[in-house]
């Protein structure tokens, strides 16, 4: 096993920029004023098999296509870019409807393993020791689930401008990490 610190804690942070939980805090109330009661266990339980299921299986499915890994990372590294735009601009770029139903969908997926989960695990599979991005996906998940019991309090706690405060300084930390990951594997391109 390759154990490291440093790209546990790279991962955790990376991840955690990109699922954003405590910006989606406002979704994740409105959902539960919708539909009622929000499944923690199950959404983070959901999310996680899909994460991991997509970190071992996501690189498979790109070589069936005949996509590498350094593009499909460039790729991510643009959809992280997007993902931080609106999240410093508070832009909405893609739009999905209103959900009837907030068990699986949309907390599991498409809020917490999204397209923008799933690229940047790709994306931190080329950079980091794939035991070290799973330690990273757990502690996440730990923390989604947390969020997720608590997402009432917390919106009561920090108000409306105090999550949109926290908001725009996760998205300007993915914009640096869309930024590196583009870096770094562009020239794998040529």
């Amino acid at each position: 096993m390759n154990i490291d610190f440093k790209q546990i804690a790279s991962a955790t942070m990376i991840l955690f920029a990109v699922i954003d939980v405590i910006g989606n805090v406002p979704i994740i109330v409105d959902l539960r004023r919708k539909v009622g009661h929000v499944e923690s266990e199950k959404a983070s339980i959901v999310a996680g098999i899909i994460m991991i299921s997509f970190l071992f299986l996501g690189d498979e499915i790109l070589k069936l296509i005949g996509i590498d890994v350094n593009s499909f990372a460039v790729a991510g590294s643009f959809i992280l870019f997007f993902l931080a735009i609106e999240m410093i601009l508070g832009i909405t770029l893609y739009k999905d409807d209103a959900p009837e139903t907030a068990s699986i969908v949309p907390i599991a997926f498409p809020l917490i393993a999204g397209a923008g989960t799933m690229t940047t695990l790709l994306s931190l599979r080329a950079e980091f020791a794939v035991e070290n991005i799973i330690i990273a996906i757990v502690i996440n998940l730990i923390f989604v689930y947390i969020m997720l019991k608590l997402s009432g309090k917390i919106e009561k706690l920090l108000g409306k401008s105090g999550l949109g405060v926290i908001r725009k300084i996760f998205g300007v930390i993915l914009l640096a990490i869309a930024v590196k990951l583009f870096a770094s594997n562009v020239t794998g391109l040529f």
